[in-house]
């Protein structure tokens, strides 16, 4: 087993062992519980100062637009939540944006980063926020070796993942430091 692989099913495990309950049926989980899901019609706000051009910003409430059906993944022998898009954040995929959050770094060794709506304490991975609540940081090279809870601001192309388990529902790949 590669490392990255080691990687995606520790993730994979840390978000089995934040659940004690394992329903014998896949049903949709009520939205409400798991996000604060935005209105299917929200509008995608564009800030003021945005150029034509730039990176626009996303935020983590348009990371809410997001609901999740638990699926149980035969070959882990374990559900997981299967996110579906909502049209706010479907909009944005393969746009360039940029976003504030704290960074984790999840593998130094992998060159794993994610960045958070909340600092180490309160993420996803220690149970204080859902899957929409960080975002895999892709960087094309070499980059500073950020600490827990620095709060940064990264830029690059979204990528929503509704498919693999073994990767993070929003993807920022080329991510690179942003200062707005």
């Amino acid at each position: 087993m590669n490392k990255i692989n080691l990687i995606a099913l520790l993730i994979v495990a840390i978000i089995s062992c934040s659940f004690s309950w394992q329903p014998s049926t896949t049903y949709v989980l009520p939205v409400k519980e798991f996000s604060t899901f935005s209105p299917v019609n929200a509008p995608i706000p564009v800030p003021a100062n945005h150029v034509t051009g730039g990176p626009l910003e996303l935020t983590w409430k348009t990371l809410t637009d997001v609901q999740f059906k638990d699926i149980y993944v035969k070959e882990l022998d374990a559900y997981y939540w299967k996110p579906t898009f909502g049209p706010s954040i479907k909009a944005l995929e393969g746009k360039e944006v940029f976003i504030t959050g704290y960074v984790i770094p999840v593998d130094f060794d992998a060159n794993f980063y994610v960045v958070s709506r909340y600092p180490y304490a309160n993420c996803f991975f220690c149970g204080g926020g859902g899957p929409e609540s960080v975002v895999d940081l892709r960087f094309p090279a070499k980059h500073p070796n950020y600490k827990t809870d620095d709060r940064k601001t990264f830029k690059g192309k979204l990528k929503l993942n509704g498919d693999d388990v073994y990767q993070m529902n929003y993807i920022l790949e080329g991510a690179v430091e942003y200062n707005p």
